[in-house]
């Protein structure tokens, strides 16, 4: 017998749905308009102060802007209830999001890299412009301000589970480590060694690179059904196997589903209970489990017979 029970509400409740509304576009506004003073700022010094390694700071600013677009846009589609199309949910267009956001976040990084070592290939450093004070102080600004982005748009994306938003506060971090490139760059170049600003733009490159590799692995693992760690798996078949009525776990599967997870469990319980009191029993595990869980979406249980004398073992 197979009692898979739907939960009862299959998001946030309308409040909780606006409040989440609100901090997405909250997000977006704030680091959207500030991405595109910052690149602006960036842009202007790097030209004005002769660096390549500011110019490719302030473009890598720039993707930012379409980065949180992408971001806030999955994570709005991904909040769309089931329909018939979609029985499971759209929780997986945040993956996309960010497999958008990884790739984007690699091709930038090969550009400036790309600049870095076409500048250092050519050899030569002598005609290399010296960068003045200004590209030195926008690059302290950049850090400053990516480094805020970085913590405000973590904390939102926490209190939102939404990998998205993380891998879009991971792009503000990158952003942050580049400008300190730019910033030994610049400096070295001032002191003397102008090789040291197309260096800076080849090691911004690298910075760049492994975020977005992390990005794109996440994303992938979250759309292959991946299960949800034996850590995880075992404090949830602790907590089963805890509940009254249960007398053995025969099976408990779990799949990662965008930022939610899904189970599939099998247990025993009295083979002599009549179909409405074992229908109740797994209705109230499953209850149980969901509100324990806040991150599972869904359970479906399967109900075994147990033997004549039931003991209370787990397998």
């Amino acid at each position: 017998m197979t009692a898979s029970i739907k939960k009862r509400t299959t998001g946030l409740s309308s409040g909780a749905e606006i409040n989440q509304n609100a901090i997405v576009r909250r997000i977006s506004l704030i680091t959207i308009v500030g991405n595109i003073i910052l690149s602006a700022v960036k842009l202007s010094a790097g030209i004005a102060g002769r660096s390549g390694a500011m110019v490719s700071d302030a473009i890598h600013s720039l993707s930012d802007v379409f980065t949180t677009v992408i971001a806030a846009f999955g994570v709005r589609l991904s909040q769309k209830e089931a329909d018939r199309e979609h029985p499971y949910g759209h929780e997986r267009l945040e993956c996309v999001a960010s497999l958008l956001l990884g790739a984007l976040l690699m091709a930038t990084g090969l550009g400036i890299g790309k600049a870095g070592i076409a500048s250092m290939i050519a050899g030569r450093y002598d005609a290399l412009a010296v960068p003045g004070g200004i590209a030195l102080a926008a690059a302290v600004l950049s850090i400053l301000s990516k480094e805020a982005m970085y913590w405000y748009t973590r904390h939102y994306a926490k209190i939102l589970n939404s990998p998205a938003f993380m891998a879009d506060a991971w792009h503000h971090r990158s952003d942050a480590l580049s400008s300190i490139g730019s910033l030994i760059g610049i400096g070295g170049a001032m002191l003397g060694f102008p090789v040291m600003d197309p260096m800076a733009g080849t090691v911004i490159c690298l910075f760049i690179l492994k975020v977005s590799y992390d990005i794109l692995k996440d994303a992938i693992v979250k759309m292959l059904d991946t299960a949800c760690g034996e850590d995880y798996e075992k404090a949830l078949t602790d907590y089963i196997a805890a509940q009254e009525d249960v007398v053995q776990i025969d099976m408990l599967h779990s799949r990662i589903f965008g930022n939610k997870a899904y189970i599939d469990l099998s247990i025993q319980v009295d083979g002599d209970l009549p179909l409405w009191k074992a229908h109740a029993i797994a209705k109230r595990i499953h209850d149980n489990v969901e509100r324990r869980f806040s991150d599972i979406k869904h359970v479906t249980i399967h109900l075994n017979p147990a033997a004549e004398h039931p003991r209370r073992t787990l397998c």
